[in-house]
């Protein structure tokens, strides 16, 4: 017994020639979600004259929009198919083909958060550890989305909920897209959330961001044991993954993020 796929029109809108996709609309909702709830987080400190405030997450937004898409692009070309764009650079910036790469996008919106908190004189870990809630906004939404277009599906399965794949063959698939949902955005904003709205984890920032990337990284290693490994690349060292691969530097500094704010005199 096995699921059929339901019959998904990835695009969303479509008006004449222009179609609005559900993967796009997917990144939109995480930024426009995260951004609504990151002011609601710090205008409670505004009373206090803390930073950053509304106003500087308003200002943020286009630098974590340009990080997330430019990081996460890069990394994609970087990590998964170096050799293909190097041989082909004009495809490098065509997004609209599919390809990015989250780990990429965490490099992205590290850049970005570093650049705008030296910029504007605001403390890093301070702004780090908001938009590192916010991130799940984005998450959630954007694995929804992959399940939407039946992509990043997992491996075959025999359990009542395996799904059939247009792309997958003729067996039934673990559905990995959902699992990251539930994971890395459901489980993940409920952490986070109860961590940064805890005063005294607040008063050490490294605490959340550090929470973040150690948390993704463990949810991305476990749903990475159900997902299908890209074809192109297969399993590498020790029958690990691309994605397993890459979160273990996530979890190694996520931990070290972590240990430096316990072990740091109370803001």
């Amino acid at each position: 017994m096995a699921l059929q796929f339901p019959n998904f029109d990835p695009v969303a809108i479509a008006l004449g020639p222009l179609q609005i996709r559900w993967y796009a609309l997917g990144y939109l909702a995480g930024f426009l979600l995260g951004w609504v709830y990151a002011r609601w987080i710090v205008k409670r400190d505004e009373p206090f004259g803390l930073r950053p405030n509304r106003l500087d997450v308003d200002d943020y937004l286009p630098f974590a929009v340009m990080g997330v898409i430019l990081g996460g692009r890069f990394g994609y070309v970087l990590f998964y198919q170096p050799a293909y764009y190097f041989s082909h650079p004009f495809e490098i910036l065509q997004v609209w083909n599919g390809g990015m790469s989250f780990h990429g996008g965490v490099l992205g919106v590290v850049i970005s958060v570093i650049s705008y908190a030296l910029l504007k004189k605001i403390p890093v870990f301070r702004l780090a550890d908001l938009f590192a809630v916010c991130c799940t906004f984005g998450l959630f939404f954007g694995r929804i989305a992959n399940f939407v277009n039946g992509e990043l599906f997992g491996r075959t399965t025999d359990v009542p909920w395996g799904i059939v794949f247009p792309g997958g063959g003729d067996l039934p698939r673990h559905p990995s897209q959902l699992y990251e949902a539930g994971l890395e955005g459901l489980l993940l904003f409920t952490i986070l959330s109860a961590l940064i709205l805890n005063e005294r984890i607040r008063s050490r920032p490294g605490i959340v961001a550090g929470a973040f990337l150690a948390g993704y990284g463990l949810c991305r290693m476990f749903v990475e044991n159900f997902r299908e490994p890209d074809s192109y690349l297969g399993f590498l060292t020790l029958g690990l993954t691309m994605g397993q691969l890459l979160c273990i530097p996530m979890l190694l500094i996520g931990a070290g993020f972590i240990t430096m704010a316990v072990r740091k005199r109370r803001a």
